[in-house]
């Protein structure tokens, strides 16, 4: 699996912004589904939108209410779903059995293969982001985990590679982020050692500014891609009621 070069004509300097704007995701639209994805997916194949380092999908799927996907496989890929809205039931090969609600975050490692199943058991949609990052050793015992987090207008940690705090631990040095900054709120993005940094929109509107770049309105769906020097100064400023961001720090 290759990692997501900068697009044509631009190089990986100090100062690297990789926009995805929202409406030219891939799409996938079934009677039960409606699913946007960031990245190249399932029969949606473009060598110039295959990932961005070791972060391979960003899926934002809602599914109807009573609908989902039946018992599939996966191998070598870290998964973590961020549940939005509404409710998802989980079962795997690994015994596990839970319901994932708005709020909570699950991580689960394929390794070496496991089989699950994703319902919506409401009567009501749920919306879900659906993210796959590529495993740092390939054929590790498969492992599962789910969380609540509660998020403010700072950045809440989801992701840490030594499970600091309340956040999670996934087979890859990778650190996520979530924040719902309030209206002209300023949001300077965190410290990170990484040079690849990603964001992404999940609600509302957002302004990002950046130390010798123009500034760059966000919304729903959105995506950014960083490549930058850790001395490299961002922040983001809240617009509307509250937006709703991810941060990734990819390694």
């Amino acid at each position: 699996m290759s990692r997501m070069a900068p697009p044509t004509g631009q190089h990986a300097t100090t100062s690297t912004v990789i926009l995805r704007p929202a409406d030219q995701r891939f799409h996938s639209q079934l009677d039960w589904l409606d699913s946007w994805h960031s990245f190249s997916f399932g029969s949606h194949q473009d060598p110039n939108w295959m990932g961005f380092g070791p972060l391979r999908v960003i899926n934002d799927d809602t599914i109807a209410a009573g609908q989902g996907f039946g018992m599939h496989p996966h191998r070598d890929m870290e998964i973590i779903t961020v549940m939005v809205e509404g409710a998802l039931s989980h079962a795997d090969s690994m015994g596990n059995s839970a319901v994932l609600h708005a709020g909570e975050v699950q991580r689960m490692s394929a390794g070496s293969g496991i089989v699950h199943s994703e319902i919506n058991q409401t009567g009501a949609p749920c919306r879900l982001l659906q993210i796959w990052i590529e495993p740092a050793q390939l054929g590790i015992q498969p492992a599962y985990e789910q969380k609540p987090f509660a998020i403010g207008e700072g950045w809440t940690p989801l992701i840490e590679p030594n499970a600091t705090g309340d956040a999670m631990a996934i087979e890859r040095p990778v650190r996520l982020w979530r924040a719902q900054p309030l209206c002209q709120q300023q949001l300077p993005l965190p410290a990170a050692k990484e040079r690849w940094l990603w964001l992404q929109v999940i609600d509302g509107e957002l302004t990002l500014n950046r130390e010798g770049s123009p500034k760059q309105a966000l919304r729903r769906g959105d995506g950014v891609g960083l490549i930058q020097d850790a001395a490299t100064q961002s922040e983001l400023i809240g617009l509307g009621e509250r937006a709703d961001v991810l941060l990734f720090a990819l390694a």
